[in-house]
């Protein structure tokens, strides 16, 4: 019995082990004229069965790479797009530095840290003190998201001093508007309301004696 797991492994398997041996058959043909003749038949059939790729802008440009990555780059042709390199495709991209310095204050973040690092490095005029003052908001708007319980403006502000180094000082007389509450829908209140007072009524009559009419 010839089972797959005595194969030779599936470079793309989504293409199916019928792809990879037409591409070997391709590779191993010694005219390049016939061999960029059956290549273009492969492509073909590979963009049939890969319907998906369609809806790329470089689908064609994909097929031909693909080619390239099951042929294990070692497909010789004439390819309408330029040839890729397996270091193209093996290559690690480069890793993103991440700053590891300890946060001063994490429920806050690292985001807001850098926020306040930035607008302590601007000159001390009246856009700087509006900047303040947005981040005062957004400040206190992540602070309640972690903390249920109201927050002074006090302990926002002494944050901020505390996360600026003392660089940033909120005047005294600063004052963040009150939290709004976004108020319940008139409709939904007033249904409920209706709804209870249905289900009281309705206890109400069950519980009243019944009387017997005349006839």
């Amino acid at each position: 019995m010839d089972y797959n797991t005595q194969r030779s492994k599936l470079k793309m398997p989504e293409y199916g082990r019928h792809v990879q041996k037409m591409i070997e058959y391709v590779v191993d043909i010694p005219d390049k004229e016939k061999r960029n003749e059956q290549i273009k038949a492969v492509v073909g059939v590979m963009g049939v069965l890969n319907p998906q790729l369609r809806d790329l802008n470089d689908f064609k440009h994909k097929l031909w790479d693909h080619v390239q990555i099951i042929s294990d780059f070692e497909i010789d042709i004439d390819s309408p797009y330029p040839i890729p390199t397996k270091e193209t495709f093996s290559t690690r991209p480069n890793p993103v530095p991440l700053d590891k310095s300890p946060l001063k204050a994490a429920h806050y973040g690292r985001n807001i840290q850098n926020m306040v690092d930035m607008i302590a490095g601007k000159p001390d005029d009246e856009l700087r003190q509006n900047m303040v003052m947005v981040l005062a908001y957004y400040m206190r708007q992540q602070y309640l998201i972690w903390n249920k319980d109201s927050v002074t403006d006090q302990v926002i502000f002494r944050d901020i001093k505390e996360l600026s180094g003392g660089r940033i000082v909120v005047p005294e007389d600063a004052k963040l508007a009150p939290v709004q509450h976004t108020p319940s829908q008139p409709g939904a209140h007033q249904g409920h309301s209706a709804h209870t007072a249905h289900k009281q009524n309705f206890r109400q009559s069950k519980k009243r004696p019944y009387k017997k009419k005349n006839l």
